[in-house]
């Protein structure tokens, strides 16, 4: 089990965009990266089409699943978080910081 998920709040530990925040959008499992919003945009010249006109367009590129850290929601500060098993045998993410399951 990961400790980051889709739709997760992450902090960006290294690289160009060291300290930004924003949310996963997608996660590549096998190349062990992920995409972040608002953070480490990059520039495609994109040739023109029927609906699109092409041009430079700036968009986020994947970035290492081991420079992010998840942020807690509640205490909103980075941890790795720790797993625990609720009584009906359910993994969960659980902050080291303050105790909150993270959802």
């Amino acid at each position: 089990m990961l400790n980051i998920k889709k739709k997760d709040k992450v902090v960006v530990l290294a690289g160009k965009d060291k300290g930004k925040q924003g949310e996963v959008l997608k996660m590549f499992f096998e190349e062990e990266k992920v995409v972040v919003s608002k953070v480490a945009f990059v520039k495609r010249h994109t040739k023109p089409t029927q609906r699109d006109p092409g041009g430079i367009k700036e968009k986020e590129s994947p970035i290492s699943i081991s420079n992010v850290m998840l942020v807690c929601p509640k205490c909103n500060k980075p941890n790795r978080p720790k797993f625990d098993k609720l009584s009906d045998g359910k993994k969960v993410r659980v902050c080291r910081k303050c105790g909150e399951i993270i959802v």
